[in-house]
């Protein structure tokens, strides 16, 4: 898959620009996918010299680094929910430059950039009338199918990144089998060009992740269940025709078919979602076949401090509590970063040892609180209590204890946790009817500025309340066959439950080794 495109498109966006930080440094080890990466001195020069050029033009570097903040939110939660590591959303950055009609000269289209044959392999719809290749959600999906039919076979991340560019057979014939099941290697000069460029754009975009757009625009999806076209969602959606066609030329007649259910994505001022949600079963569609999905309230986390050094232990508080951004992706390396123990890490973000972490994201580096500043917050569709905790903070037991909710499964959209009071014993937990005009944004990222510019979080719309009464879901027992690729995380996303859940009903070891073709036990 080649990297050279003529651009079908300039991706829209205001001229506004803002002070880069730093080029940042290549350091001699570099984790990725799960794997330690040695560089020797004249390989980090060179690579230096390729994170250097991406910062050289500062207009033209934002541009750039705002298409990353719009689009890899979405890559990476699709990443996960494939069992994939989340470090190959940089890939995309480097096939693409996400541009959704990018066009190499060897006819390859799209975000992820797939020639049509191979689309097609990966079930990417490309006719006259559709084209995945230009859908971030499908594609993305396409691009994780893909490379982990190659690490079936090559069993190292970093030679199945390679592969991408090269195919699974070239990778064989250039590598013979000699990385195969290494989790470390030693890189110098003579390294793959390919995977050098790729480690330049990890080094130069993962300390920018997670921050705002420039303009404030942030992407939202909407997953919508054909026959409709794109002039009806629009007005459903409240936004232009024109405008969904720009941000969705996958449509390329501007029609979506009922053959599957499609995801539309728009821009929003100012809202963002505070974390990738991986939703095990996705929302029934409504009558005209749109499926609304949650927006977060503004406002939190709240973050203050030297953001311009977030990165560093001390420097910035998130809700008034001390944290840091995450540059790393393992427990282990973020407590490094924060120089703290992964035993605190884990108590101060409510994590288990199993739970991965993402660059790019804030964790406290202290114990949350056990009230959170405002008085409620009302659940929007996807939401899980862990995230809903973070973007309070407030401990995870405390979210649970005040509303006697101690399950996902037991959250239902609409439902109005208390955040500083409980519920009473007797009393059943209320629930307002989400439309259009009471749902509501609840986490935007954290923004770069100052305490006091931090937009508050709205207060409660009036709403007439529902009872609901807080009922277990009836046990019934499922059952998953392992697949390549498959990992317990992916597995627990998929149907709702937690990792140490699975461990314990299939008696799985410390080791969490699974085989293709196991059979597991899934309790719901």
């Amino acid at each position: 898959m080649k990297t050279t495109f003529f651009f079908g498109f300039l991706f829209t966006i205001s001229s506004f620009s803002i002070a880069i930080g730093q080029v940042p440094q290549v350091p001699q080890t570099i984790y990725f996918a799960g794997m330690t990466l040695r560089l020797n001195g004249a390989l980090q020069n060179e690579i230096q010299a390729e994170v250097n050029a991406q910062y050289r033009s500062p207009s033209h570097f934002q541009t750039k680094l705002d298409r990353v903040n719009l689009y890899l939110p979405i890559v990476d939660r699709v990443l996960r929910e494939e069992g994939v590591p989340t470090d190959f959303k940089y890939l995309v950055i480097q096939e693409s430059s996400l541009i959704s009609d990018a066009v190499s000269t060897s006819n390859a289209v799209g975000f992820w950039q797939f020639k049509q044959g191979t689309a097609e392999e990966v079930s990417l719809r490309v006719d006259r009338e559709i084209d995945e290749r230009k859908n971030i959600v499908s594609s993305t999906r396409g691009a994780a199918t893909y490379l982990k039919k190659h690490q079936k076979y090559l069993d190292n991340w970093a030679i199945t990144l390679v592969s991408y560019q090269m195919g699974l057979g070239g990778a064989n014939n250039y590598f013979k089998g000699r990385y195969k099941g290494q989790r470390e290697m030693d890189l110098d000069r003579k390294t793959y060009w390919y995977l050098k460029k790729f480690l330049a754009h990890k080094i130069a975009y993962e300390g920018q992740m997670g921050k705002t757009v420039s303009n404030g625009d942030y992407l939202h999806e909407y997953p919508v269940k054909g026959p409709t076209d794109l002039k009806a969602v629009a007005k459903r959606l409240g936004v232009s025709e024109s405008h969904l066609r720009n941000y969705n030329k996958w449509a390329s007649r501007g029609k979506i078919p009922g053959d599957r259910t499609y995801v539309i994505t728009y821009i929003l001022n100012g809202i963002v979602p505070e974390r990738p949600v991986l939703v095990s079963n996705p929302p029934v569609a409504t009558d005209d076949g749109l499926v609304p999905l949650r927006k977060n309230a503004r406002g939190f986390p709240k973050v203050s401090g030297n953001t311009a050094n977030a990165s560093q232990p001390r420097e910035i508080e998130i809700n008034g509590i001390k944290g840091i951004l995450a540059t790393s992706s393992s427990q282990r390396q973020l407590a490094s970063q924060a120089g703290i123990s992964e035993r605190k890490l884990r108590r101060s973000n409510d994590l288990k040892p199993t739970d991965p972490v993402q660059a790019g994201r804030y964790y406290y580096t202290r114990r949350k609180k056990s009230k959170g500043e405002p008085a409620e917050h009302v659940v929007q569709v996807g939401e899980t209590l862990w995230g809903i905790s973070q973007l309070y903070g407030i401990r995870l037991h405390s979210l649970m204890a005040k509303n006697r909710v101690y399950r996902d499964e037991q959250l239902m959209p609409g439902m109005v946790l208390r955040l500083r009071k409980y519920y009473k014993r007797n009393e059943t937990v209320a629930r307002v009817k989400l439309t259009p005009a009471n749902r509501q944004a609840t986490t935007p990222p954290p923004v770069q500025k100052k305490e006091s510019q931090t937009t508050p979080i709205a207060p409660p719309t009036s709403r007439k309340e529902i009872k609901v009464p807080i009922q277990e879901p009836t046990p019934r027992v499922l059952e998953h066959l392992v697949e390549p690729g498959d990992t317990l995380y992916a597995i627990s996303r998929k149907y709702g439950v937690t990792v140490d859940e699975l461990k314990v009903w299939n008696q799985i070891g410390q080791d969490n080794v699974l085989s293709v073709g196991q059979k597991l036990e899934i309790k719901k």
